[in-house]
């Protein structure tokens, strides 16, 4: 495989052929991302051991939706069980992918609470409130930090659990060409995150309206832009790994 560099008004373009793949199955694309959100949440919801365990299983559920919708593109059918189509190959190397996902938040984690004594680590891992602690000087510089040190590691996950699902890549060979393909297309990534900001607001601005108009459709406004918004992101990730990467004969 070979990583392409890609202009940036391509990341623009990720958004358009998301929502085009999406509506090729609507219904389904939506039941299916809201499943995995459900999953997820439901084993998120158990302390300590449930976090863990959805982290590390994170890569192959991953995978699972890009497996979605490269059948909806290719016209093939989906059902029920592609929720679960992740953990059909390459599981140890996915779950490894998770696993150092894991432990490289965790140190990021660590590093930022010899700043702010703990307050981030406790709302982003053990669930804490959000209180007016999270105003404090200390605690705005360790999210800086956070932000800076989270950033190279969600370049080097963004395109790995594929890598290493479809093309048989090891574990560090993935987070690698990832961070690479990542790099290479950071304009394009650029305007790709502007345009789901901009999509985004548009949506809740619309979400909003329709609850000022309609008196108590406000949960079910933000419910339907939920279900519609998520599987176009999903649908904009796998044409993301679609423009950038080629494959290459190494024999020729």
């Amino acid at each position: 495989m070979q990583a392409l560099t890609l202009p940036a008004r391509r990341g623009w373009r990720w958004i358009i052929d998301g929502y085009a793949i999406y509506s090729k199955s609507r219904l389904m694309l939506s039941l299916i991302v809201f499943s995995y959100w459900l999953l997820m949440m439901t084993v998120n919801s158990v302390p300590v051991v449930g976090q863990v365990i959805a982290t590390i299983c994170l890569p192959a559920m991953s995978v699972s939706m890009m497996n979605a919708f490269r059948r909806i593109e290719q016209g093939g059918p989906i059902l029920p069980p592609v929720l679960f189509s992740g953990f059909s190959a390459h599981v140890p190397i996915l779950m490894t992918l998770g696993g150092i996902y894991l432990c490289a938040a965790l140190l990021i984690f660590a590093v930022t609470s010899l700043i702010d004594g703990g307050v981030l680590f406790n709302l982003f891992v053990v669930g804490g409130e959000f209180d007016e602690t999270l105003s404090t000087n200390a605690v705005l510089v360790a999210a800086q930090i956070a932000t800076v040190l989270f950033v190279p590691l969600v370049m080097a996950y963004w395109y790995a659990p594929i890598l290493a699902a479809w093309h048989g890549y090891s574990a560090a060979k993935s987070l690698f060409f990832s961070l690479v393909a990542c790099m290479r297309n950071w304009r394009a990534f650029l305007v790709y995150g502007f345009g789901l900001i901009g999509c985004g607001i548009a949506l809740l601005m619309l979400s909003g309206l329709v609850s000022s108009v309609l008196s108590g459709a406000g949960k079910l406004s933000f419910l339907v832009v939920g279900f519609i918004g998520m599987p176009i992101v999903y649908a904009s990730f796998y044409v993301s790994y679609r423009d950038v990467f080629v494959a290459v004969d190494e024999n020729a």
